[in-house]
């Protein structure tokens, strides 16, 4: 696979995550069925997404995961503010920025 295609669907994933955890959150416990089954498919579909560029002649699973996780914490945030109406501190500004540098480091090291 072309190492370009493999971070595209990294991406992808990575934006899938923060969807799937909203959905579960919705979901209410399950109590939404339709909730529920998005928060599965979605989560499903991010492992799966995740495998591919987690082969070790593409990425790597290690980068992979950590800008999966990153990008996925990041998004789970901006998700927070927006629809949850959650504070934005300077202490949760600065980590967040900590966590984007951090992906950005990770894949400028990465090649």
């Amino acid at each position: 696979m072309d190492i370009i295609w493999a971070w595209i669907i990294l991406l992808i994933a990575s934006i899938i995550e923060p969807i799937w955890v909203t959905c579960l959150d919705k979901s209410e416990n399950f109590k939404y069925k339709g909730w529920g089954i998005a928060a599965v498919v979605l989560v499903l579909l991010c492992l799966y997404l995740l495998s591919i560029p987690s082969n070790p002649e593409n990425i790597g699973p290690g980068v992979s995961y950590s800008i999966l996780a990153g990008i996925g914490a990041a998004g789970i945030v901006i998700i927070g503010r927006v629809m949850y109406k959650e504070k934005l501190t300077a202490r949760k500004l600065l980590f967040i920025g900590m966590i984007v540098v951090g992906i950005i480091g990770v894949r400028l090291i990465s090649g």
